[in-house]
Formats: C-alpha cells, structure tokens, sequence
C-alpha cells in the first residue's frame, strides 16, 4: 500500500507589499498628517456653528470643513492602498511624502482664505490673494499628478492582497480620475473666466460639477475599504467578489449619473 496523500499546505496571501523601514515613517506621518487635516475640518465646523454664515458660496466656512475632512480622508486611504501596489518602495515614499505635504498646503491655504474672509479659489483682487490661488491651482495639479502615476501603476501590476482587493484598488483609482479630470475642468474654467473679467461667473461656474468631483473622489477609499471587511467575512469567495461588482456597478451609476447632471447643468 503507497503512502496516504496528504493536503499541500496553504499558501499563505500576500497582504501588502513588503516596506523598509523608511516607508513605514512615511505611512505613519501620512496617517498623523491625514488625521490633523480631518480634525481640522471638524473644528471649523464648531466654528461655523458659533459664528454662521452662510454654507455655499465662495466665501463660507463649508470650504475648511469639506476640504479638511476630504483632503484628510484622502490621504490616509492613498497612504493604506499603496501599500498593496507593486511599486518601488523609494518611490512611493517620495511620491506619498510630495502627497502630504500637498495635502497640507492645500487645505492651509483654503483655510487661510476662509479666516481672511475671502475667496480661496479664482481670487485675483490682490497680489496676496492671486498668489495664494495660483498656489492652491498648482497644488492641484501636483495632486493630479501623483495620483495619475499611483493610478497608471496599479493597472501596470496587479495589486496585491485579499480576494477581491485588486479589483477594488483598481476601480477606485479608475473612478477617482474621474474625480480629478471635474476638478481641474473646475479650476480651468474658473481662471479663464476670471482672467477675461468674468469674477462672479467664475465662482458659480463650478457648481455643476461639484456633485461628480465629490461622489467619485472617495470610490479609492469606499471600495478597498469594502474588499477588506468582505475578506473579513465567512463568505465564500465568489459571493464576496459578486458583492464587490454590485458595489462597483452602484458606484458607477452614481459617477454617471453626476456627470450626466452636469453635462445638462453646464
């Protein structure tokens, strides 16, 4: 009688991509730096409940509250996502490093402006406040940028980690350029309009595509977030990725539905 076959051991899944110990300082300031933004948004909130104004506008505090919390909630799920990219460890080290420190002076200036009681964006009154548009104008495009590369990269090579989480990260950085192609449609034609003497209709040129910037900006975000708790699950694995194509196909429609609005409101 031959010997009784016995099972292969399990290959144990590959989380995330390995990290030197320079890309865990990295991460750790990202997440500090993400969670500083955030609750620099909720403060601003307390503030707008004690002082009011008004919510919309180009000069409300609304601006340091959704940009703190968003810009803030970006850049710890950029920092987490990352981390399961096949990439360069130098590299994405430098490119989340540039991030935060974009990060930072975006919402800083945007904050600024809003205690300064002005406009942030497509404000040229003055050489200050021309200048610190031009800068929040430049910061997105670093921001474009940076997140193109981290987009091009996980469709180069498949992401690692759980069932399901290559997908994900995929879809959510597919969505998120969507994002990034409304704001700087918005930052585009809000200059030009400024610069041929077009300030007021420059401030309300934005507000069409201001629902699809804001649904598809956190799909990087929401859809990882979702692959990791369904991997969490007892959930056999094909009932775990159907869930994840409805979550996508959701997320879609939404993303397409904002756009057609803005197409009609534009």
């Amino acid at each position: 009688m031959g010997p009784v076959p016995t099972e292969a051991p399990a290959v144990p899944t590959r989380t995330s991509a390995p990290r030197t110990r320079g890309a865990r300082r990295v991460e750790r300031l990202c997440h500090a730096t993400g969670v500083l933004l955030v609750l620099s948004g909720l403060a601003h909130l307390v503030v707008f409940a004690v002082d009011g104004g008004p919510w919309e506008g180009p000069v409300s505090w609304r601006k340091p509250v959704t940009f703190g919390v968003s810009f803030g909630m970006t850049l710890i799920a950029v920092t987490w996502i990352t981390s399961y990219l096949r990439a360069d460890t130098r590299l994405r080290t430098l490119l989340l490093a540039v991030f935060a420190a974009d990060c930072v002076v975006e919402v800083g200036g945007i904050t600024l402006q809003a205690w300064r009681g002005v406009p942030s964006h497509l404000d040229m009154a003055t050489p200050f406040d021309t200048a610190v548009s031009m800068t929040l104008a430049v910061g997105g495009g670093v921001l474009v940028v940076l997140l193109t590369v981290f987009a091009v990269v996980s469709f180069r090579h498949r992401p690692s980690g759980p069932a399901g989480m290559d997908l994900a990260v995929r879809s959510g950085f597919a969505i998120l350029l969507v994002a990034l192609a409304s704001g700087a449609a918005m930052i585009a034609r809000g200059v030009v309009l400024t610069r041929t003497g077009h300030q007021e209709a420059a401030y309300h040129s934005t507000a069409p595509l201001k629902p699809l910037h804001g649904v598809s900006l956190h799909a990087v975000l929401v859809l990882p977030a979702l692959a990791w708790l369904l991997s969490r699950t007892p959930w056999s694995e094909p009932l775990r990725r159907r869930i994840l194509y409805a979550a996508i196909g959701s997320y879609v429609t939404a993303v397409v539905g904002a756009g057609v609005w803005a197409a009609l409101a534009y």
